[in-house]
């Protein structure tokens, strides 16, 4: 399906809205020069318009499937995936001492934005590699870290992450699958994982498993897990893919999309792996590839909306319909125009908080400073969560500007709804995140979140010369927000803050999109101004509601009983 890249909208944000000059200010990553961020993002917008973007419509309609024990990939996406491999995309951040270019997750969190509008299914498995390159340079051995992360980010081999198990989805710490000694330093693994995005290809020449399991000295609950890599194929004495290993692909999932990116059952029956990080400190390790991935899915539901509104735009500039004034189609009509403003608002909102989220991160990694952490972890899930769902509303009312022909197949508009479905429950769920962010995320007083605040209503003065009564609005917002808050802080009870944890970080989404949006329109044009216009005046309002919601606690909610449910 066509595409163009955001490439203007990327520039914009890292210039004059997250704080980009701010990283590259920083020794670790001063060789991301304005002269190589440019041609990065003009190089991957190429291959993403003319490489990726044809292949979307061949992986929803010609899926993965199982061939004799070997998945075998949709057409083309062997071609694509070695654009993406040669192209360095993958190893973007990754350590230059490992062979990657060492650059901002800023820079890597726009390049995969785009592969991702281009082709969803297609990206997810660099995404997959991308994470547990992250995950073995923090906590591998020296000789697994020279073994496998030169090969994955060449895209010479592919990663993937095994956590569910059909009895353990969400709950991580009821898995059993067992890891028993081999007396050697490696371990044979045994059980089944489901789930797994990518587990088998035909183009790459070995695939690599993160597997999460128990030693037989484990304690229960995730305080007796580790985790193992444990490759197809077991590299040789020159770290050549050498003997099959004992896993296997039992099946492939039959799925609401996503049909390009085989989701597989996985069986391992004493299969040799190796101990990545401590002992039974298993979900330290997978908890830093998880949060790559987080980020990362927040950034794909924010490209299927990218690719949705595209999609929804030029077929509004196109069809006749009614009594419209102007060019006579559908997008003069004022309900039409409310959608698509709608659609693109959102869109930049949840783009520039999940380039505010990387920023922070790069920050932390060229700083280490403890608060740069804290911003970063407190925006991930809004990140995730947030950019999500918007992919989900914004890829369902491209259905609705279609109208009856967006519930037809051939127009493609159904297929942004369909793909971008899982987003919100792959990583941890989108109500999982919420929960964090109210948990764990708060466990500072507040402090990450009371930060961000000042900041907004910092912007807010500064632009009240300008834009007097949407600086006022948003000014307005944050304080409402802070008060939220404080209830929050106040509640000992986490029941009380799960019962508004979703809406406690829609709201917090909603505020920060203010805050971008004003920015925008204090450094932007005529164009900017008034889609910030929109977005402040009637998006942002929906914050009151939401936290008002968040204040009711879990009483009355916890009160209606299972028979209260049934009609």
């Amino acid at each position: 399906m066509p595409y163009r890249a955001p490439v203007e909208d990327f520039r914009f944000l890292m210039d004059h809205v997250t704080g980009f000059a701010e990283v590259t200010a920083t020794d670790r990553f001063a060789e991301a020069t304005s002269d190589m961020v440019e041609a990065i993002l003009t190089e991957a917008a190429k291959m993403s318009q003319e490489v990726l973007a044809p292949l979307n419509r061949n992986g929803d309609l010609h899926p993965a499937y199982l061939e004799n024990g070997v998945v075998r990939t949709s057409p083309g996406f062997a071609d694509g995936y070695r654009a993406i491999a040669e192209g360095g995309w993958i190893g973007m951040s990754a350590a230059p001492e490992n062979g990657g270019m060492g650059l901002p997750m800023t820079l890597t969190t726009a390049v995969n934005e785009m592969l991702a509008s281009a082709c969803l299914a297609l990206q997810l498995n660099p995404l997959m590699t991308q994470g547990q390159i992250e995950a073995l340079e923090h906590h591998a051995s020296d000789a697994i870290k020279a073994l496998y992360i030169p090969k994955l980010i060449s895209g010479e081999w592919c990663g993937t992450m095994n956590l569910t198990e059909p009895q353990a989805g969400s709950d991580v710490g009821a898995l059993r699958s067992k890891a028993e000694p081999n007396g050697d330093g490696s371990y044979a693994i045994t059980g089944q994982k489901i789930y797994i995005s990518w587990a088998d290809n035909d183009f790459a020449e070995n695939i690599c498993h993160l597997v999460l399991a128990r030693l037989p000295d484990s304690v229960p609950g995730t305080k007796g897990i580790s985790l193992f890599m444990v490759p197809k194929l077991i590299p040789d004495a020159d770290g050549n893919p050498g003997q099959p290993n004992d896993l296997r692909v039992v099946s492939l999932e039959h799925k609401m999309g996503l049909h390009g990116s085989p989701t597989a059952v996985m069986e391992y029956s004493g299969a040799k792996g190796w101990l990545v990080g401590p002992e039974h400190g298993g979900m330290a390790a997978m908890f830093t590839m998880m949060n790559n991935a987080r980020l990362g899915v927040g950034v794909q539901g924010i490209a299927v909306a990218e690719g949705a509104t595209q999609h929804a735009l030029a077929y509004a500039q196109e069809r006749k319909q009614g009594k419209a004034p102007g060019s006579g189609t559908i997008i003069e009509h004022a309900d039409v125009r409310r959608m698509l403003a709608t659609m693109r608002a959102d869109t930049y909102a949840a783009r520039a908080i999940a380039l505010m989220n990387a920023v922070a991160i790069d920050m932390a990694t060229a700083t280490g400073d403890a608060g740069w952490r804290a911003r970063a972890a407190f925006l991930t899930p809004i990140g995730k969560a947030f950019g999500t769902d918007v992919g989900m509303e914004v890829a369902g009312t491209g259905v609705q500007v279609h109208g009856g022909m967006g519930f037809i197949e051939e127009t493609g508009a159904a297929q942004y709804s369909r793909d971008v479905r899982v987003t919100a429950i792959y990583e941890g769920t989108n109500g999982i995140q919420a929960m964090d962010l109210v948990a764990r995320k708060l466990m500072d007083g507040g402090e990450a979140a009371f930060r961000l605040m000042e900041e907004i209503e910092q912007g807010a003065e500064q632009a009240k010369s300008r834009f007097p009564a949407l600086a006022e609005a948003v000014w307005q917002a944050a304080e409402t927000l802070r008060e939220a808050t404080e209830w929050l802080v106040a509640r000992e009870d986490l029941n009380d803050r799960f019962a508004g944890a979703v809406p406690y970080l829609r709201a917090f989404a909603r505020v920060l999109g203010g805050h971008v949006h004003l920015a925008s329109a204090m450094a932007g044009d005529a164009a900017r101004a008034r889609l910030a216009t929109f977005y402040i005046r009637r998006l942002l309002p929906e914050h009151v509601g939401l936290l008002a919601h968040v204040r009711e606690g879990a009483e009355d909610l916890m009160a209606i009983t299972a028979d209260d449910l049934v009609a």
